[in-house]
């Protein structure tokens, strides 16, 4: 792949943002492409168990996110409706805060907004809807993340620990169980509003590749051994959405993307699952090698070859899902989500092969 073609990939995504979790999403995305060495998925994201200290206007990621950013409020940015989506932007707006007391002091409030302020389901689950509780996958890849990057900044161990067992306790209620058809795999949506029982294919890779993230943080902090049992209670969630994938996959040899609903050959192949679960194998054959093998990185290689093909030359990824739309029969052309994706996949793909 080109530079030339990832910088119209990244173009195309900063284009389509417009929603707190595309800012979130694609700020991320811009840290692990430009700034490797910052994202938690770097050999020290921590030095001296601590958040690092740069210079804000020379870190692409930051100087896309602080515009987005709400100083101001109990939550980073206007999440309509949603609780977890705003805390998509806390990593960028924690690290902005190194030097910028404001963004650090916003960030504070969108955690503690989070844990104090947002429903809950019963089992202790923070809602992913401020007005009611209701459980996405989604949320994983929100709010998690931000949980546990807020706890290095506080030196917080106890906060890490409650990262990982929101992880868990969404992973409870949302998985399908073992023995059914499409066990491992998570419902997209349990909740009074807007359930909806599908195995969303962007949902659980939005919900693999968050705790990809929060198991990332918690090995590189202070804390890694102490939390040992709850980390491979992550490892072994992710690989569960993973091998169930692989497995619908593998079984279907017509068609090369993941289908929209992983579970259901009616629906078409599409690449924002597809690309998202891409960089899960990768950063969990980095992260925890023993449970990733070799299997997993070629299945990511040719899914990746699959993905690589469906760039067109204007930098856009198709066909996808309409993102604000996920039950819409007709694959879209383009999806802020994948841009993101795509560019989560060129930086995983190279931190693999650059660092083994």
């Amino acid at each position: 792949m080109s530079l030339e073609i990832i910088s119209k990939v990244i173009s195309q995504g900063n284009l389509l943002a417009t929603h707190s979790w595309e800012f979130g999403a694609f700020s991320e995305a811009l840290l692990e492409w430009y700034d490797p060495d910052l994202s938690v998925f770097s050999a020290s994201p921590f030095p001296h168990g601590k958040i690092p200290v740069v210079q804000v206007d020379q870190i692409e990621a930051l100087s896309y996110a602080q515009p987005h950013i709400w100083t101001n409020s109990t939550t980073l940015v206007d999440g309509d409706g949603a609780a977890g989506d705003p805390a998509s932007l806390a990593v960028s707006a924690i690290l902005i805060g190194q030097t910028q007391s404001p963004f650090l002091s916003a960030a504070q409030r969108q955690i503690e907004h989070l844990l104090t302020a947002v429903p809950r389901w019963p089992n202790g689950a923070i809602s992913h809807r401020e007005d009611y509780p209701e459980l996405w996958a989604d949320f994983v890849y929100m709010a998690p993340p931000a949980l546990a990057y807020w706890a290095i900044q506080d030196a917080n161990k106890t906060l890490l620990h409650i990262a990982i067992e929101q992880c868990l306790l969404y992973r409870d209620v949302l998985v399908v169980p073992h023995g059914a058809d499409a066990s491992g795999l998570w419902h997209h949506i349990i909740g009074p509003q807007n359930q909806d029982l599908g195995i969303w294919s962007t949902g659980n890779a939005w919900a693999a590749a968050g705790m990809a993230r929060v198991l990332a943080t918690a090995k590189k902090s202070p804390w890694a051994g102490a939390l040992a049992s709850k980390l491979g209670g992550l490892t072994a969630a992710i690989r569960d959405i993973l091998d169930t994938a692989i497995a619908l996959d593998q079984a279907e040899t017509e068609e090369p993307l993941l289908r929209n609903y992983l579970n259901d050959t009616s629906w078409f192949g599409e690449l924002s699952g597809t690309t998202l679960l891409v960089v899960t194998a990768y950063r969990m054959a980095k992260l925890a090698p023993r449970a990733f093998g070799d299997q997993y990185v070629a299945w990511a290689k040719a899914k990746r070859e699959e993905v690589l093909e469906r760039i067109n030359e204007d930098g856009l990824l198709s066909p996808v899902v309409n993102p604000l739309n996920w039950g819409d029969r007709t694959p879209a052309t383009a999806s802020p989500e994948a841009q993101s994706f795509a560019v989560l996949m060129f930086a995983a793909h190279r931190d693999f092969f650059v660092e083994s």
